[in-house]
């Protein structure tokens, strides 16, 4: 059996967009501290660095992260250390989940272990923002190798659960009512 293997350096490319963003997001902070703020070089440099930090550090992981499809399981890393594989027998399901955005849904499949777990597989993702053409194709093969390497009885599809509903939308609106139910008490109270 052929292993497959999908890797964040091959699909998290920085796009044209992603790099000019970076760039005005620089210009911005190094105007901003020299003719507004009137902050020496080391200062504006330090923000420029502070802003710079995270955002390289996160595209340094995303870019080292894959997953691979084997006879052993399917093993997954998020770009640091080596890994975590889950053999065949522990995957009950292999789907795709939607997350929708504002703008945009994104889909990223995705496993179910038998403990009751679900784990992402990180570089099978697609979105307007990352397209990846071949998705559809690449799930397609590693359904197609969950199910040459398990029984038909331990395929069990799991049921629906409460974060299944969840979604950043429903989360903002919940976290803006009880945010005005505290102002309107403190005001009450004040």
């Amino acid at each position: 059996m052929n292993e497959l293997i999908f890797r964040g350096k091959d699909r998290f490319i920085p796009d044209a967009g992603d790099i000019a963003l970076l760039l005005m997001l620089i210009a911005v902070e190094v105007l901003a501290g020299q003719l507004k703020f009137h902050w020496g070089a080391g200062t504006t440099a330090l923000l420029v660095g502070a802003t710079l930090l995270p955002i390289v550090v996160a595209r340094v992981i995303a870019l080292r992260s894959w997953v691979r499809v084997d006879a052993d399981g399917i093993t997954v890393n998020r770009g640091l250390g080596r890994g975590r594989t889950y053999p065949w027998q522990q995957i009950s399901w292999v789907d795709v989940s939607e997350i929708p955005g504002r703008t945009t849904t994104t889909r990223v499949a995705r496993i179910h272990t038998t403990d009751g777990r679900r784990h992402w597989l990180s570089t099978l993702v697609t979105s307007d923002h990352h397209p990846a053409e071949s998705f559809d194709a690449d799930v397609r093969r590693v359904v197609d190798r969950w199910k040459q390497s398990t029984e038909p009885d331990r395929r069990i599809r799991p049921g629906k659960q409460f974060r299944d509903r969840i979604t950043p939308m429903k989360i903002g609106f919940a976290a803006a009512a009880v945010l005005g139910i505290v102002l309107g008490v403190l005001a009450a109270l004040g």
